[in-house]
């Protein structure tokens, strides 16, 4: 479409090249109706096949994972949908493809970036992952796209109404202890989670210098009390917990509101909501019947204790594995990954939860928003 401005009353036009209904406006400027754009940021929790397209061993593209819904694999790391496959319908937008998926090339609709186990650190699982920052790089080209399809003021009206989401900083805080690294040596913890929190927030500058306005964030689950770290305590002749990463998570989860509040200050348009999903979390494992589940401690697909060894489908090391009879009773699906069920739980509450003292706005409210 060329980049033109038209000046009619009451006139709707509808762009195939978009495939969105507009509104050509007194002003000149084209108001994008439903259903608004969305482009995912981060790790598993959305990642719906990027890592398919890496040279790593971070893959759910085997049976049984995708079990449930796809009855086939896709490289999503559960049983079934994802929080953003959720977050996708609700928005009423089809399910947003892997970035990397050969012949993706229409992002319209936006873009899926996240890729299973990157940080918001370079050196988090380093040549292993799309890492945040290279996922902000795909983002720009994404946009040179729709410059080039679009134009570019119709583009800067997709990318300010569009709604940016983000899961990011847990593998920060596990990969070192994982892999016995020296990184955490160095650092107090609350230097530590100041560098991630430091570069999460580089990156949403980034986003909001190429036009974003409307973000939302995940907070961290609790990492310490996952099938995995359980599995880690119970080898080292312990029990419970594994504690030592709590502080960081816990600090994380504190920091993470107050820089997102002091941005709506200083930046004018911003917006976020944001879904604290660590009490959500450690209620379903501690109370799953309470929720509907029968299992929140023990995985659904792995082996050792607690199923917590990330060995669902044999295709990382260790090819034995059990698999539960009943994937809908679980909290978690593999050893550090919840059922679909569970995700869709979250979904719920990120789309439709209450605004309060720190969070002045739910999912939904960034995508009715008119412009």
């Amino acid at each position: 479409m060329a980049n033109s401005s038209f000046h009619v009353s009451c006139v709707f036009v509808f762009c195939t090249c978009l495939g969105l209904l507009v509104t050509a406006q007194s002003r000149g400027q084209f108001v994008f109706e439903k259903p608004v754009p969305v482009f995912f940021f981060g790790d598993s929790f959305f990642d719906a096949g990027n890592n398919n397209y890496v040279n790593t061993t971070f893959r759910a593209n085997y049976w049984p994972y995708g079990e449930t819904f796809f009855k086939n694999p896709t490289g999503r790391f559960s049983d079934g949908r994802l929080i953003s496959d959720f977050i996708a319908e609700y928005a009423e937008l089809p399910f947003i493809p892997p970035y990397l998926q050969p012949g993706n090339d229409q992002f319209t609709y936006g873009a899926n970036f996240a890729s299973a186990g990157a940080g918001a650190l370079v050196e988090t699982s380093q040549g292993l992952v799309i890492d945040l920052h290279s996922q902000l790089s795909y983002f720009k080209s994404v946009r040179k796209s729709l410059n080039r399809t679009l134009g570019n003021e119709q583009t800067k009206t997709l990318l300010s109404r569009a709604v940016y989401l983000f899961s990011v900083g847990g593998n920060d805080y596990t990969f070192p202890f994982e892999k016995n690294s020296s990184v955490l040596g160095p650092h107090p913890h609350e230097e530590f989670v100041g560098l991630v929190i430091g570069n999460i927030t580089a990156v949403i500058k980034e986003i909001y210098r190429e036009g974003g306005r409307n973000f939302g964030f995940l907070g961290l689950d609790p990492l310490a009390c996952l099938p995995y770290s359980r599995a880690v305590v119970e080898g080292q002749n312990g029990g419970g917990c594994f504690d030592k990463i709590t502080p960081y998570v816990k600090l994380h989860n504190k920091l993470l509101p107050k820089l997102l509040q002091k941005l709506e200050r200083e930046f004018k348009g911003f917006r976020f909501s944001l879904s604290q999903i660590y009490e959500f979390l450690t209620e379903r494992i501690s109370h799953p019947s309470k929720y509907g589940f029968e299992e929140g401690k023990v995985a659904c697909c792995g082996s050792g204790p607690y199923r917590g060894i990330y060995s669902c489908g044999g295709k990382r090391g260790t090819k034995e594995y059990d698999l539960c009879k009943n994937v809908s009773e679980y909290v978690y699906f593999d050893s550090g990954h919840p059922t679909e069920r569970v995700f869709q739980q979250i979904a719920d509450q990120f789309w439709n939860g209450t605004p309060n003292s720190t969070v002045s706005y739910n999912l939904k409210t960034l995508f009715e928003t008119k412009y």
